[in-house]
């Protein structure tokens, strides 16, 4: 997986996790705090412009303001924005995706593109 596709398989989960939210959030009305960022989730992933430090803002309302749904958040995407977001991955979390990263880059110098399953990577685990 190169960083094309890293990013690509990012923005995805952030798709995913985007549309799941404005599901479950469609019954709120359109001012409910919870709803408004819901949407902001949405366009941060189709605009991709200041993805990370809105990203950074955006995590850090859902883990402060809406607990209930943090872990709904794919913890990948802690991971993908990085800085103070990491705060929210445990320290075996954050080991799994730096031998995650150094599989990546040492694939991308040989030319291949890392495959997570072969990589014995659970991706259910990585959402």
């Amino acid at each position: 997986m190169n960083d094309d596709q890293y990013l690509k398989h990012s923005l995805s989960v952030l798709e995913a996790f985007s549309a799941a939210l404005a599901t479950r959030t469609q019954e709120l009305p359109d001012d409910h705090p919870l709803r408004e960022l819901a949407r902001e989730f949405r366009a941060l992933g189709k605009a991709q412009t200041n993805l990370y430090p809105q990203g950074h803002a955006l995590v850090a309302r859902l883990f402060s303001t809406f607990t209930d749904f943090a872990p709904t958040f794919p913890r990948s995407l802690l991971w993908f924005f990085g800085g103070d977001c990491l705060h929210y991955l445990t320290d075996e979390e954050i080991s799994q995706f730096q031998q995650l990263d150094e599989l990546r880059l040492a694939a991308a110098e040989r030319g291949e593109v890392l495959d997570l399953e072969q990589a014995g990577v659970a991706t259910d685990t990585l959402h």
